[in-house]
């Protein structure tokens, strides 16, 4: 099966200091992906870089060939929570209903419909009743279903998430691994910046081992081995193995 997501000759830096080289990925349709490598790695640099966040300083990313300006709308995206202000204020209804916006656009009247596809994607997060709560009265834990429920409300066909399972408590954590399953029998394509190597073999069929360069790529069972984390993470292989055997 082809990549239906490329990253060709990718490198980015900041203040003249390299923090991507040499970056060549291919992540197929309908596969669960996780990005891993030690802080510092890049990872979610490489994000941004992919979702047009950032321009890198050279290389190129498609979507099904298409440039991400041109298929944009198909794609979701869940930030890591650091990075939100989430002072802002406005109601948790609201910001599930921004998924809805590359559809329609902001300035348009929200329509039953999309009010209906935004309370669905709260219930399947176990949010409903806190719809009309402001988003700063929220716990992490239940900001990230937020926003996972907005990007639920958005229907893509690809969905990237930005370590959505750090900070959270266990049950948070097996809600949020059940509807990425569920994204995955629904034909969605998703990667994941992840942080928990314990967790890789249980949540994901692909794996992007990453330290500012690809490490190793490919089916978990082949790529998420002793050389390769051990490579990736630059630590004596006892050091890792004793968090995921």
């Amino acid at each position: 099966m082809p990549a239906i997501i490329k990253v060709e000759d990718l490198a980015m830096s900041y203040d003249d200091q390299l923090v991507l080289e040499d970056i060549n990925i291919g992540i197929k349709a309908n596969s669960k992906t996780a990005i891993i490598g030690p802080n510092g790695a890049g990872k979610s640099t490489l994000l941004n870089c992919m979702l047009d966040f950032l321009k890198p300083l050279q290389g190129d990313v498609t979507f099904y060939g298409k440039a991400y300006k041109d298929y944009y709308k198909k794609i979701a995206y869940v930030p890591q929570s650091s990075s939100v202000n989430w002072d802002f204020p406005t109601t948790v209804l609201d910001v599930v209903l921004m998924g809805r916006y590359v559809h329609q656009g902001f300035f348009k009247k929200v329509s039953q419909a999309d009010k209906g596809r935004a309370l669905d994607a709260l219930a399947s997060v176990n949010m409903t009743d806190f719809a009309d709560r402001q988003i700063a009265q929220l716990s992490g834990g239940q900001r990230q279903r937020v926003f996972l429920a907005r990007a639920i409300c958005q229907d893509a066909d690809i969905y990237f998430l930005d370590e959505p399972m750090k900070g959270i408590d266990i049950k948070t954590e097996k809600l949020f691994a059940e509807i990425i399953n569920q994204f995955q029998r629904d034909g969605k394509t998703i990667i994941i910046v992840h942080h928990d190597l314990a967790t890789v073999r249980e949540y994901f069929d692909h794996v992007i081992l990453l330290n500012k360069t690809v490490i190793g790529q490919g089916p978990v069972a082949e790529t998420f081995n002793e050389a390769n984390i051990a490579k990736a993470y630059d630590q004596r292989i006892g050091e890792i193995y004793g968090h995921i055997n």
